[in-house]
């Protein structure tokens, strides 16, 4: 059965312009300093809701929903992922997933149960291990957006911009990047700390200049671009 770590009844965000419910999936190989799920990172929650509850909370919001998104934590992580959403979409939902594609084979294999993906770029590729504490991550990432773009599947790429992270020209590189990869929607969103347990990150947050100046710089890279504050 699919671990899940938390479950949000309604959403308008995860899954931009749907009313979705949100299944947050236990488990994450990668550590992210910025991370506002840390509690799902670990591959057992303190408080898992089971599978069948799940399950039952949806039977009761057939035709009040619009679809469910599978979150993480990494989803792909688990090996019940596929059936899960084929359970979910027998119910007539439409389903869609957030990804960091740090498991590229297994994004490859699910890709034709979604009807939408929200994936995450971190940086460039080759900086990846700073970001996600994993050797190889960038590579393993960057497969997994080829799958994506490939696949056809309505998608969101989308980038979490901390200046201690990320500065504005690595942000204006990868733009640049993933544009000339085929990227034609995508997100810079500015970090948060709710969530978020790492001190340093949290008290080092204040920009130089606003997000959204740097937004304007790449918006002509891409057929949607938008700044999430």
């Amino acid at each position: 059965m699919l671990r899940v770590g938390g479950l949000t009844p309604l959403s308008t965000t995860d899954w931009p312009g749907m009313l979705a419910a949100v299944v947050f999936c236990q488990g994450c190989p990668w550590r992210c300093g910025y991370c506002h799920n840390p509690g799902l990172i670990p591959a057992r929650g303190d408080s898992e809701i089971p599978w069948e509850a799940v399950l039952a909370f949806l039977r009761r919001r057939q035709g009040l929903l619009d679809g469910v998104v599978f979150s993480g934590g990494e989803p792909t992580l688990q090996g019940a992922l596929p059936d899960a959403m084929r359970e979910v979409r027998a119910l007539g939902f439409r389903i869609g997933l957030h990804s960091g594609g740090m498991y590229p084979e297994k994004l490859a294999a699910v890709l034709p149960l979604v009807d939408w993906v929200g994936m995450d770029v971190k940086a460039p590729f080759a900086d990846y291990p700073r970001i996600t504490g994993a050797v190889g991550s960038g590579g393993r990432a960057l497969e997994g957006l080829q799958h994506v773009l490939a696949s056809g599947v309505a998608h969101e790429i989308r980038t979490t911009v901390h200046s201690a992270l990320l500065g504005d020209a690595e942000v204006a590189s990868l733009a640049r990047d993933l544009a000339g990869r085929g990227v034609k929607h995508y997100v810079i969103q500015a970090f948060r700390s709710q969530g978020c347990r790492d001190d340093a990150l949290r008290q080092s947050a204040a920009r130089d200049r606003p997000l959204q100046q740097v937004g304007e710089e790449l918006a002509g890279l891409f057929e949607a671009f938008a700044v999430r504050a």
